[in-house]
């Protein structure tokens, strides 16, 4: 690069770019409140802070200094609540707008998850954990601390409590045992009469699959467990006349799925004729219902690399509000007038918008640096599938010149790459640092993304492995065709998923200079024992590793040790519960037994992803400095202390 063209983005910009949550209306859409989390480089550490955007005032700013998440305006848009940490446990907090008083409303000993506004504005329904029981402390303060696996939990139950002046002495009253079950998701209807909601057996996430629907009476107390024997999920939404309900659910009975890969559609149910109804069977996406407004439901969905927004009605009619780019999350006035969201555009970052007028200017971040230019491309697999992915190629990108390759491999697999910029969704890996060392970064949406139909979400059961490397090296096979890839100079990288295909990819073939190998799968068999979704695998193998152990060999990497070659780096969360590290210990004793150049890195305290700015900025510079080590010969000195 000449003295005279401009610098990406270093790792610390890359991960001091804001990310947003939360965005949520108020009722007369004059305001909108949405969660900043930005990194704290002194503490190190991430600070979320609510803002607010004030239509009238043509003002944003931040509510107060003290850190919040979730906000959710009152009924009568003059206050607004949102979780706040006391003694370090979240609590529910609500603060006036007129005079900026800040009143703590709960003070729950486990802190609460979730909340909503009574429609009435007269109190807030909340989701709290229960206590932990008198007989286990004392047993702690006896015997020490043990657990019995899968016998042992505090379920989360539903609580109403009223706002007063004096509110924390108000008692909060439960609405639910936690004995009967763990409540995850809850709606109130428009008049306040009833709740839906959604739980589970306990809070262990192999339960997923055991979630049941249920409708209580606010007056009399009774409560109902709906007869649905389909797969739930996504958000609970009440219909205007308080008559139907809107949930998301499985096309086909809970017994299909346990050896097949879920779908999910929009269902409504009736609650007064106990009909359920699907109005959009053939829409093929997975859909997420936001809220049930006087102008229809506001729905969620992806298509390719894009996610919208619309507006359903009962009939299965769809008004698309949004034609391209990807919106995060949404909020809608109970009228449909007004609308908050959270968008990225093509080659940007999020923003805001309220009705429609960006009111936050995060893409200044970019003012005065380089930017990649982040492009959708596709290809042809060897069994003539049509596979999409993301292509990065510098500013100054030259077709005729050959550049070396990294390809950053999606997690999931239900989920996607997309053509923008966005710290939410990476956080491990430096895309406009490798740029600026000369790389080009290709991003394949492999069989199994989200997005692309059911059937393509559907393309990888029981072809772990082999499938995605297809999907993969023919991505790597078309750029080097038309000469803008340099084929003996590619490496692979991803995490999680993407960790499992780029250790795949990397030991069961020689095609890669270098790889990046983090928070993997890599044996089927063991991992099947030791995650706590063990009903994922059954689901995408079609079987358990005591019924059909050859799909799980034939899966796994650690199978095909013997033939790897590949110098890999294998970074991995100290505590992650859904890819223990033993995945890691795995592949590092197989690749030390074959000679082959390999280096463990065990991030402390760390799970999936890091609370720490610094840690995050540690992955990055490994990553960095391998690939430009072993695809641009550059030194590794100063790895192990950056």
């Amino acid at each position: 690069m000449n003295n005279n063209e401009k610098n990406y983005l270093n790792i610390k910009e890359l991960l001091s770019i804001p990310t947003f949550s939360g965005v949520n209306i108020s009722e007369d859409g004059n305001y909108a409140a949405f969660v900043k989390t930005t990194a704290d480089w002194k503490d190190n550490l991430y600070r979320n802070h609510i803002w607010i955007f004030d239509k009238n005032k043509e003002e944003c700013y931040a509510l107060s200094n003290i850190e919040g998440t979730s906000p959710i305006w009152s009924p009568d848009s003059k206050h607004i609540a949102y979780l706040s940490a006391a003694g370090g446990i979240n609590q529910i907090f609500m603060q006036s707008l007129t005079d900026a008083s800040r009143t703590q409303i709960t003070d729950e000993n486990e802190g609460v998850s979730t909340f909503k506004w009574d429609p009435a504005g007269n109190g807030i329904y909340f989701i709290s954990r229960v206590k932990e029981s008198e007989s286990l402390t004392k047993r702690k303060a006896v015997y020490g601390d043990f657990h019995h696996a899968g016998k042992e939990n505090q379920n989360h139950i539903l609580s109403y409590i009223e706002i007063g002046t004096s509110s924390l002495n108000t008692t909060a009253h439960p609405l639910t045992d936690p004995k009967d079950f763990h409540v995850q998701e809850f709606d109130i209807s428009h008049d306040g009469k009833k709740i839906a909601f959604i739980a589970k057996p306990s809070p262990e996430a192999q339960e997923d699959p055991n979630r049941d629907l249920y409708i209580a009476d606010r007056e009399s107390g009774e409560m109902q467990k709906i007869n649905c024997n389909k797969l739930l999920g996504g958000s609970l939404c009440f219909s205007p006349n308080a008559g139907k309900i809107c949930y998301t659910a499985s096309l086909k009975e809970k017994e299909f799925y346990r050896n097949h890969i879920q779908d999910s559609t929009i269902e409504i149910y009736d609650l007064e004729s106990g009909e359920h109804l699907q109005p959009l069977p053939h829409f093929d996406s997975t859909i997420t219902p936001i809220r049930w407004t006087s102008k229809g439901i506001l729905i969620r969905w992806q298509h390719k690399t894009n996610y919208h927004i619309g507006l359903l009605s009962e009939n299965g009619s769809v008004k698309k509000i949004n034609s391209d780019g990807f919106i995060m999350d949404a909020s809608i006035t109970k009228d449909g007038n007004h609308l908050a969201y959270n968008k990225a555009a093509a080659n940007e970052t999020f923003e805001i918008f309220l009705d429609d007028r960006k009111i936050t200017n995060e893409n200044s971040f970019f003012k005065g640096k380089a930017r990649s230019n982040r492009e959708v491309i596709s290809w042809k697999n060897s069994e003539d599938i049509e596979i999409e992915g993301v292509l990065t190629t510098p500013a100054d990108f030259d077709a005729s010149k050959k550049y070396p390759l990294l390809v950053f491999v999606h997690g999931g697999p239900g989920w996607a790459s997309f053509p923008i910029h966005s710290g939410c969704f990476n956080d491990k890996y430096p895309v406009e640092q490798f740029v600026q060392k000369g790389f080009i970064v290709l991003e394949p949406n492999y069989r199994g993304s989200t997005g692309y139909g059911n059937d393509f979400y559907k393309a990888n059961y029981r072809n772990f492995g082999f499938g995605d490397y297809d999907d993969v090296i023919s991505g790597v096979d078309s750029l080097v065709g038309k000469g803008i890839a340099d084929r003996d100079r590619v490496g692979v990288m991803g995490w999680s998923q993407g960790g499992f295909i780029a250790a795949f990819c990397s030991i069961y073939s020689d095609r890669f200079k270098a790889a990046s190998v983090g928070g993997a799968i890599t044996n089927l068999r063991n991992h099947y024992v030791n995650t706590d979704i063990p009903y994922f695998f059954r689901m995408y193998l079609g079987s358990t590793p005591w019924d059909d152990p050859e799909i799980y060999s034939k899966a796994s990497p650690m199978t095909y040790i013997k033939s790897a070659s590949t110098p890999t780096l294998i970074q991995h969360g100290e505590v992650d519960a859904r890819v223990p590290i033993t995945n890691a210990y795995d592949l590092f004793r197989g690749l030390t037994d074959m000679d082959v150049e390999t280096e463990l890195v065990v991030f402390k305290g760390m799970a999936y992803s890091s609370t720490q700015p610094g840690m995050h900025a540690a992955i990055m510079k490994q990553n960095l400095m391998w690939f430009s080590h072993y695809l641009l010969g550059e030194s590794l000195e100063g790895f192990r202390v950056l």
